[in-house]
């Protein structure tokens, strides 16, 4: 469903008046609330210009209304090719790629996890948020790797339980830049929002929630470290955000310093190859957890993605 718009040339009649007062008049059919939120948002334009609700307007003005589709209550189902690695009564397990945002949100409701799921199974868990039926844990838009998705409600609580609890086994294996010089070791740190930009996370000294990162070299090469990463917590960014504040982000991770050094590596073919990546090289491997109805410890594990698969054989080679 696309966007409609309308289109109002201001007459003598109306000098000087607000531009919000002049929308009510004349578009009856929209809410208060709801013009507010259009011009909010920038979705009216006086004269070519996005403007506030205040400005006084004069004959000849020309006013532009753009209006959004209506949000949709909840998410919807959507064919979406789904990597299934385990599926049965109470929970599927899915190889997440890189790329594909989990669950629908403001303006993008749409091509996710969630929509392909519900087309799937014909129904998740309706505990919680209905734009995430299912939904326990998350993994970051640009990491790839194993989730688990709660198909019924008692599900969803005894996993949401689990990873509450921190009892959850995670196992993460991801490339760093630069080359690591202790064999493992352990970050642990407060992490909340940076404060100068709000969409990205940092550590903190005093306010945010505790994570704990545990890491481990599974191979070195020039210029890069290749780990294993197990989560202790599981905060937004963790890994991201502990590597960095070590001095070595996860190789190609855009907001926390990971493609600052590609440019300068000696290889032009490597060099090349990092380039064409466009997100974070970090992939969940290991997923473990005491299934809902069983009663019994199962662990899944999604391969290595394409990318780590280019990558491992340039350093091979």
């Amino acid at each position: 469903m696309e966007s409609t718009s309308k289109t109002h040339i201001v007459s003598p009649e109306d000098r000087g008046i607000r531009l919000d007062i002049y929308l009510a008049a004349h578009n009856p059919s929209l809410t208060r609330s709801h013009l507010k939120r259009l011009i909010e948002s920038g979705n009216v334009k006086l004269n070519d210009t996005i403007s506030k609700a205040g400005e006084k307007i004069k004959p000849g003005d020309r006013i532009e209304i753009s209006i959004p589709p209506p949000e949709p209550l909840r998410a919807f189902p959507e064919p979406i090719s789904l990597n299934i690695l385990h599926e049965d009564s109470d929970v599927i397990v899915i190889n997440k790629p890189a790329g594909l945002v989990i669950h629908p949100a403001a303006g993008h409701y749409s091509g996710t996890l969630v929509n392909g799921l519900l087309y799937h199974c014909k129904g998740l868990s309706s505990f919680g948020d209905p734009f995430r039926p299912g939904i326990v844990h998350r993994l970051d838009k640009n990491t790839s790797g194993v989730m688990v998705v709660a198909k019924n409600d008692y599900s969803h609580q005894h996993l949401a339980a689990q990873f509450k609890a921190h009892t959850v086994t995670k196992e993460y294996r991801g490339f760093v830049v630069g080359v690591m010089e202790e064999d493992k070791g352990t970050v642990s740190s407060l992490i909340g929002r940076n404060p100068r930009d709000p969409k990205k996370m940092s550590v903190r000294q005093h306010q945010g929630k505790m994570a704990i990162t545990h890491w481990e070299v599974f191979k070195r090469y020039p210029f890069f470290t290749f780990l294993t990463i197990k989560l202790e917590t599981g905060r937004t960014h963790q890994i991201r955000v502990h590597l960095a504040s070590i001095h070595h982000p996860v190789l190609c991770d855009p907001d926390y310093g990971g493609r600052k050094a590609i440019a300068s590596l000696p290889d032009p073919d490597v060099r090349q190859l990092l380039a064409s990546v466009k997100r974070q090289l970090l992939h969940a491997s290991i997923l473990g957890f005491i299934h809902p109805t069983r009663e019994e410890q199962v662990e899944f594990f999604a391969p290595l993605p394409e990318d780590f698969h280019l990558l491992l054989q340039k350093l091979e080679g």
